[in-house]
């Protein structure tokens, strides 16, 4: 695959900004605590202008599940456009850490996105977290690196979430939320540049016609040039161009409807894969060095059409929702100097849904909601693998496809002054088909033999329950137990080599959890711990064959017990300090790969052990020169985690420490970011296949944006 942006710009211009950018980020991280004693520091107590989260128990769930009085317990984070932006998360790997027991590794490409909520994760086919844009599923783990452009809120769910969100939601739901015309009218321009070449555009517009219609348009482009070089090439193994836009219309056609129909459409054209030979002994990753050229392009288009209805003391709601995706890989996957195989798939897949919701809009004791859900998927994959040195290539066809059905019902019942039960079930029905065909070719004479083809059909039905109960002491404590299943579907493996790795088993999880949300009279102080333990039964593993590719398997039993825990303050006018803390220890119960490997009793690879993270922002408002001027620094930290099954390599413990200034005057906006500012060195993936490799993570970056808001 031939990118179109052939090496990485180098000038003398990114040199004298690179050097003049880690001065200014030095003084952003000195002149942050230095504001801090500043006795001239204008009061924000009582400033409109500012936003404050006033505690975490009083975050309103947004989605188009929860109810008017909602006394269904959950834990859940939610992160606001305010913290969004001062902490500078524009993809989902930057809540890494951020939020208590959530990793999101950044390696490979846009194509891998592997999620780990309480150390429930799917690596490679499918999902352990469900994710949803403004209600639109988005089914394929390839869809999920999505831009974040105009976000009004990030909403995380840890653990199973089943019975409402169905399959492959064992590790929880993410759901995005953007603004629509009726609650913000303008237009926004934002250009920004950094290191290694990391340049954005974005712009975007609301408009709000009358009372009863409104339009949304936005667009972006995003380029970096690469972080790794590829020595034997001698250019960026991972650089990047995405580039985008969205369009949405918003009808009020009657007084208690309301219709709104987003279309999106993505592209990605990016290097990848900067996969390094891993010195064991040494503990460190050599250079990328290998011959042939990786990549991945990705287009994506998703649409989605919603209708509410507001009843007396109910609402209804619609979603339907397709989605079209296309994307290529291209991989030298020995990723040495050697010519061994160069592995291309091609994957073009369409899903469309439907789902109706029903529930209740009132202040009865009983609070209910019911609905039923429905998809269809076809995913059409073209592998090859050219086996360069032997002088043939093989070639195969996937062609599967799959429908599922679903029914549930939760409901909640107010017991007595504040004490609250609730009982939920799903009903969950799934049928696939495979359609294969493998072919050789021999490259000496071009002859074609036929290898394999088969037809098979795979069915799944799973009853996945809830029970709840929770105590409401007064509108700021609460205490919470719960006890959730999840369920992932079994499918086809893509690649195997034997007829019994054709296909995996559905896994499912029991979570068990009970929690405290809490906080003072006057908002300075909120709090919440939660603890869980999770009974995992047929886990989904997935292991790297040299020239295959990855094969999923399932384990036996495993188990992931551990804590959350939040707390935020508000010392004085103008701070605002939050601390999330995730503890898991995630283990194989009984995992025998075969008669001569037991991992049982062995740690689940990719499950950080801790995940902590430190948020301190101070604003002031220095009104002769500025409208308002705030200071963010945030400190996160992960591990340690085992890579691979063996659990012979690990990640320890490390910390990467990030900065933000952002001033404001008028229409205008100036913000000076900086990530990794300590330049940490640590591993965000480890594999073992012909060798062992590894990739190393981010480097220190940063950068600057200016904006406008008319």
């Amino acid at each position: 695959m031939k990118d179109g942006m052939k090496g990485c710009i180098r000038n003398r211009m990114e040199n004298i900004m690179k050097d003049g950018m880690r001065h200014c980020i030095a003084a952003t991280v000195a002149l942050l605590f230095l504001v801090a004693s500043a006795a001239t520091a204008t009061e924000l107590e009582n400033d409109s202008s500012i936003h404050v989260k006033k505690d975490l128990q009083e975050v309103v769930v947004v989605g188009t599940k929860a109810n008017r009085h909602n006394l269904s317990p959950a834990a859940v984070s939610v992160m606001d456009a305010h913290q969004l932006q001062t902490r500078q998360v524009v993809n989902l790997n930057d809540l890494s850490g951020l939020l208590p027991n959530f990793y999101m590794p950044e390696y490979g490409s846009r194509q891998t996105t592997p999620i780990s909520i309480r150390g429930v994760m799917s690596k490679v086919k499918g999902t352990a977290v469900g994710f949803y844009v403004d209600g639109i599923p988005h089914f394929e783990t390839s869809a999920f690196d999505a831009n974040m452009l105009d976000l009004r809120a990030i909403e995380v769910f840890r653990g199973p979430q089943g019975t409402l969100y169905g399959r492959n939601t064992i590790g929880g739901v993410i759901s995005l939320y953007t603004p629509t015309p009726f609650e913000y009218q303008g237009t926004k321009v934002r250009l920004g540049y950094g290191n290694y070449n990391h340049t954005l555009a974005q712009f975007s517009n609301y408009t709000r016609m009358g009372n009863s219609f409104g339009t949304h348009v936005s667009g972006y482009y995003q380029h970096n040039g690469g972080y790794f070089e590829n020595t034997f090439l001698g250019r960026k193994a991972d650089k990047m161009n995405l580039g985008g836009g969205k369009l949405g219309f918003y009808w009020n056609p009657a007084a208690r409807w309301n219709l709104r129909l987003i279309s999106s459409l993505d592209y990605t054209n990016q290097g990848g894969y900067p996969y390094a030979v891993y010195d064991a002994a040494k503990q460190e990753a050599g250079n990328v060095d290998y011959n042939r050229e990786c990549g991945y392009k990705r287009i994506i288009s998703t649409n989605g059409l919603t209708a509410h209805y507001q009843g007396d003391g109910f609402t209804l709601n619609s979603q339907t929702s397709f989605q079209h995706i296309h994307d290529n890989q291209q991989l030298d996957q020995d990723f040495t100097r050697q010519d061994n195989f160069f592995v291309t798939n091609g994957v073009t897949q369409n899903v469309w849904s439907e789902e109706l919701t029903l529930k209740s809009d009132n202040d009865s004791r009983l609070q209910w909601i019911a609905g039923v859900f429905g998809f269809a998927q076809r995913a059409v994959q073209d592998q090859s693998t050219d086996y360069i040195m032997k002088k043939y290539l093989e070639a195969a066809r996937y062609d599967i496809s799959t429908q599922g059905l679903a029914v549930f019902a939760q409901g909640s019942y107010n017991l007595w002054r504040g004490l609250s039960a609730t009982l939920g079930l799903r009903l969950d029905y799934e049928h696939s088909t495979i359609d294969y065909n493998r072919e050789k070719t021999d490259h000496t004479d071009g002859r074609q033999t036929h290898l394999k083809d088969f037809t098979s059909s795979l069915n799944h039905t799973r009853l996945i329950p809830k029970i709840g109960v929770q105590y409401k002491f007064d509108n700021r404590n609460t205490a919470f137990a719960n006890i959730t299943q999840g369920y992932k579907a079994g499918a086809f493996n893509q690649t195997f080599q034997k007829d019994e790795e054709r296909s995996y088993a559905p896994e499912y999880n029991w979570n068990y959890e009970v929690g405290v949300k809490t906080g003072t009279r006057n908002g300075k102080v909120s709090g919440e711990l939660t603890l869980f333990y999770i009974d995992w039964r047929h886990q989904q593993i997935s292991r790297t064959v040299p020239g295959v590719g990855n094969i999923i398997s399932n384990a036996g039993h495993s188990e992931s017990k551990g804590m959350e825990a939040s707390l935020q303050l508000r010392p004085a006018g103008g701070w605002l300090v939050q601390a999330n803390y995730g503890y898991t220890y995630a283990r194989f119960l009984d995992y025998k790969k075969n008669e001569k490997t037991d991992y049982s009793h062995n740690m689940i690879p990719m499950v950080p052990r801790h995940t902590v993270a430190l948020n301190a922002e101070y604003s002031i408002c220095p009104r002769r020169i500025l409208d308002r001027l705030t200071f963010s620094a945030n400190l996160t930290g992960t591990g340690k985690l085992y890579w691979i099954e063996d659990n012979e390599q690990v990640q320890d413990f490390y910390m990467l420490l990030g900065g933000k200034i952002i001033a404001r005057k008028g229409i205008f906006s100036l913000e000076l970011w900086g990530k990794n500012l300590t330049n940490t060195d640590y591993l965000s993936y480890y594999f073992r296949s012909s060798a062992k490799y590894a990739q190393k993570g981010v480097p220190l970056t940063f950068g600057i944006n200016a904006a406008i808001e008319l």
